[in-house]
């Protein structure tokens, strides 16, 4: 399948691994809009192989060194869950080929110290999708505008929990939804505050809580884990504030800045004085065109984190946003939050 562009452009040659039901319903369409020649798809199950590689007109494999051996690609596709996702890229890599990786990229920040040492100068991306999204490009655009002033402060509000027996699910591996599903708002809170040095989680005693945040620039954050909120209404929130500057996001997909306006306490009688310079401005997707930025796949980050990840390998450059060492970050954070019960956790103790 050769993908669709808006300009002509170099191609890569890809191999996806993975024809799950996120593969197949997110990845796969997005790559239409992007230079990449999706050449093979590859899944431990053959007949999943063989059927989304008739759909997206490809070949099919079961096994990743045939698939790198017949194929030749440039890159590798990874979307086969956090155990595979390390020695699955530590064969790419070996191999000379780039490596993008779903999200969770592991389940413990050590697993991934393999794949820093076998890097090299190939790139890798991460796919937290969060940190993509055109929403989060916008806030930090606007919170760093004109040398803008240092975060104070950042809320995020997520349907989410942090499991009980934490230290038992990360000796024996359990998936939960706090790791496929917390690194969403915990990746967008560092792309746009920066890493943290410690974390401290407050349960409810009926579920949900506080996660607080202490970002090395200087900024407290929180994270309220607002699980038992109908996750099927808008529930997702971000705030940052930075001495006279407010940016929010709701919903992913509507981002407010906040400029405030010319202001006398007890004298100022209207809120919405003369003017173009102040007061807020709102940036959201129009749904009365069938048009790109309207799409889920924009929106999201799925876009834009292919897009990156693309320009990293054709500009020769390495990756930053969605890094392996954002990665390692990131799940150190979730290590900590299942760690924490209550206690603060200094991040840098967890190596």
């Amino acid at each position: 399948m050769m993908a669709s562009s808006t300009k002509s452009e170099r191609s890569l040659r890809v191999i996806l691994i993975g024809a799950g039901g996120h593969a197949t319903r997110t990845l796969l369409p997005t790559l239409h809009h992007l230079p990449f020649e999706l050449v093979a798809i590859c899944d431990l199950d053959e007949a999943r192989a063989r059927q989304a590689a008739r759909k997206w007109g490809c070949s099919a494999h079961t096994d990743l060194a045939r698939a790198l051996d017949a194929e030749k690609p440039e890159a590798v596709l990874l979307a086969a869950g956090p155990g595979a996702h390390p020695p699955l890229a530590c064969r790419a890599l070996e191999a000379g080929v780039h490596v993008w990786m779903e999200k969770p990229s592991s389940y413990r920040a050590r697993d991934l110290d393999p794949v820093l040492e076998r890097r090299g100068d190939r790139v890798v991306v991460v796919g937290y999708k969060k940190a993509f999204m055109p929403a989060t490009d916008k806030a930090i655009e606007l919170l760093s505008a004109e040398g803008g002033k240092a975060l104070q402060s950042a809320l995020a509000v997520y349907p989410i929990d942090v499991p009980e027996d934490g230290r038992r699910i990360l000796e024996e591996g359990v998936f939960t939804n706090w790791l496929g599903n917390g690194c969403h708002p915990l990746s967008l809170l560092v792309a746009v505050a920066g890493e943290v040095e410690a974390l401290t989680v407050r349960r409810s005693r009926h579920g949900g809580g506080m996660c607080l945040l202490e970002f090395a620039g200087g900024a407290v954050g929180a994270l309220h884990l607002a699980a038992g909120a109908p996750s099927s209404q808008a529930v997702e929130r971000y705030h940052f504030v930075a001495d006279g500057r407010q940016v929010v996001i709701d919903n992913g997909s509507r981002v407010h800045f906040q400029r405030g306006i010319p202001f006398r306490y007890g004298q100022t009688v209207s809120f919405a004085p003369e003017g173009l310079d102040h007061g807020a401005i709102v940036w959201e997707p129009q749904n009365h065109l069938a048009t790109l930025e309207n799409r889920m796949e924009f929106t999201q980050g799925f876009y834009g984190e292919l897009r990156y990840f693309y320009d990293c390998i054709v500009e020769g450059r390495p990756a930053v946003r969605g890094s392996l060492e954002f990665a390692r970050h990131l799940t150190l954070l979730y290590e900590a939050a299942l760690l924490s019960e209550g206690r603060e956790i200094h991040i840098a103790d967890l190596g």
